[in-house]
């Protein structure tokens, strides 16, 4: 956990393919808690079923907490192409990184979820998680990144392969497998030439400018 409360993280970053922008209850509101009814995302992310009140709770939390990082990914097309939709209509995932681990503060648990079907197999995780890592990397100070991910989730192992990490561990009981990535001076460098058409601007759910 970060000394002196919740890390700043309150801006969105603008690339290519989507933004991701901080995730509250008043901007994720019943979209979310939508996504979430579909066994599929439950399965993939190890989720339970929460009901609409619950889901407040947890989202309250996500802006909170000191070591949770939660950002919701929105589809730049989607959100170029419709001038006054709010950001509800273009939501594609979230993104996020968890800072729990108490005797190493540089490592940091990062994960992803495409929710929307028509979203997927567009480069928006993988975006996403590269904004996601540069934002640990250059405001948190985080050194080092996980993902733990199910034995099942073939598209996410490929993803975070390709992205330069390396697997470390299968958990036969939970049945899913951590693979991780040291930000040496070279992955540093790669990391944030592979991030240079990021724009980070301060957050303000709705800002028109953000178009």
């Amino acid at each position: 956990m970060r000394e002196g409360g919740p890390p700043a993280r309150w801006e969105s970053g603008a690339g290519w393919k989507g933004w991701i922008a901080p995730a509250g209850d008043a901007f994720v509101g019943e979209e979310y808690h939508e996504w979430m009814k579909s066994e599929e995302l439950r399965r993939l992310t190890a989720s339970e079923p929460l009901t609409l009140e619950q889901e407040y709770v947890m989202q309250h939390s996500w802006r909170e907490d000191a070591d949770k990082c939660t950002f919701i990914m929105l589809d730049a097309e989607k959100w170029r192409a419709q001038p006054g939709a709010g950001e509800e209509s273009c939501m594609a995932g979230d993104v996020n990184l968890f800072l729990t681990d108490l005797g190493d503060p540089a490592l940091g648990e990062i994960e992803v979820m495409i929710a929307e079907p028509s979203c997927r197999g567009q480069g928006l995780g993988t975006e996403a998680v590269l904004m996601m890592m540069s934002y640990g990397v250059t405001k948190l100070g985080v050194t080092k990144f996980e993902a733990k991910i199910g034995q099942g989730n073939e598209p996410s192992i490929r993803m975070f392969r390709k992205l330069h990490f390396e697997q470390v561990a299968v958990s036969s009981v939970f049945q899913e497998v951590t693979l991780r990535l040291t930000m040496s001076e070279p992955e540093r460098q790669w990391l944030l030439e592979q991030t240079s058409h990021v724009e980070e601007k301060p957050y303000r759910a709705g800002a028109s400018e953000a178009r």
